[in-house]
């Protein structure tokens, strides 16, 4: 019988692949980030989110904000989906606390509300919204410059110019709140 050793630390290998962090990149002690994984630059990842790139990549762009009970993960190749699900999210992205993205894109400037669930195959476009509490089906595709809500969920309407304004006050307001994380350290 093989004796089990559990994994070290929050930022696991897993086989062959070990997370790449890219500069200034926050992921709190309670946060857990597995296997093919890479953050850009100034990404901040917070307590309980899962990052589980396990069985296919998962690439997060730059000043993306994946807040507290994030589920990050990914769909493998199989005889159901033969290349499988990698997730993909963009630049300039608030991800809301308890959202889950399940092998899916994400554009640039997107939030994504808190408790939404974007599921296996959907694309987000640039520049969307998706309110709390939303339900993605697989295979959906967001519309840049519109604002989503419901379960399914649906086109609510066109983005205001206010709205369109606050993707990059998220992004900037998450990271100066991860530097001062970092600068506490």
């Amino acid at each position: 019988m093989s004796e089990n050793k559990p994994l070290a630390g929050n930022i696991r290998p897993y086989k062959d692949h070990t997370p790449m962090l890219g500069e200034r990149v926050f992921v709190d002690a309670a946060a857990v980030v597995i296997g093919d994984v890479e953050l850009g630059d100034d990404v901040s990842v917070w307590p309980c989110a899962v990052v589980r790139g396990d069985m296919h990549s998962i690439r997060v762009g730059k000043r993306t904000s994946i807040q507290d009970n994030v589920t990050l993960h990914i769909t493998h190749a199989s005889k159901f989906t033969r290349d499988g699900w990698p997730v993909n999210i963009g630049d300039d992205v608030t991800i809301g606390h308890g959202a889950c993205l399940h092998g899916c894109t994400v554009g640039n400037r997107v939030l994504i509300g808190i408790g939404a669930t974007i599921l296996d195959g959907v694309v987000i476009e640039d520049n969307v919204m998706v309110a709390a509490g939303a339900l993605v089906p697989p295979g959906k595709r967001l519309e840049s410059g519109y604002l989503y809500v419901g379960n399914p969920a649906k086109q609510a309407r066109a983005l205001k110019e206010s709205e369109c304004a606050f993707f990059e006050y998220s992004a900037n307001n998450y990271v100066a709140l991860k530097d001062d994380y970092l600068n506490e350290q």
